[in-house]
Order: structure tokens, then C-alpha cells, then sequence
């Protein structure tokens, strides 16, 4: 029991610390935050949007052309290859839907 106190004190202690290192962080981030240049921020995330749909261009291209290669080689695997085919260009979509979504964060100061 003694052991748990201990635990529970240590967690308790902890949290009150972070919580006044959060509020002294907040305040210079908002302090921070009124000298940011938006036209910065709009730049970097028109580039972040770029590059990732660049990249998620790539990678489902050449995913999409590996598969139809091995299913030209052997047209009778096109049901063993089509589901990991879509489920792999459905992971490449996502990680462009982030970078839209950290876009938007830049964009609308989040």
C-alpha cells in the first residue's frame, strides 16, 4: 500500500508540474504566435500540399504499375493481387490526407 501512495504521488506531483510548465509555454507561444507572417505560413502550406501529392503520385503509380505487371505475368493471382493492391494505395492516400490536414492547421493557426 505504501508502494501505491508513493506512485500516486509521484504521478500527482508530476502533473501539477506540467500543467504550470503548459501555462508558461502557452503564454510565450501566444506572445510568439502575433509576430508569425501568414503569407509564411500560406507558402508553407501550399509547399506541404505540393510535395505530398507529388510523393502520393509516385508511390500509387508505381504500386499500380508493379501490381498490373504481376497480374499481366499471371492473370489467374489478379484476385490475390487487387485487395493488397487497394488496401496499399489506400495507406499512400492517407498519409496525402495528413499533410492536407497539417496544412489546414498551418493555414487556420491550430
Amino acid at each position: 500500500m505504501k508502494r501505491v501512495t508513493q506512485i500516486v504521488t509521484a504521478i500527482a506531483t508530476l502533473c501539477v508540474a506540467s500543467a504550470a510548465l503548459a501555462s508558461e509555454a502557452a503564454e510565450t507561444v501566444a506572445a510568439a504566435a502575433s509576430s508569425y507572417d501568414v503569407t509564411n505560413l500560406a507558402y508553407g502550406a501550399g509547399f506541404a500540399i505540393g510535395v505530398a501529392a507529388f510523393g502520393g503520385a509516385i508511390g500509387q503509380s508505381l504500386g499500380l504499375k508493379s501490381a498490373l505487371d504481376s497480374i499481366g505475368r499471371n492473370p489467374s493471382a489478379a484476385s490475390k493481387i487487387t485487395t493488397p493492391m487497394i488496401i496499399g494505395l489506400a495507406m499512400i492516400e492517407s498519409l496525402v490526407i495528413y499533410a492536407l490536414v497539417i496544412a489546414l492547421m498551418l493555414v487556420l493557426k491550430i
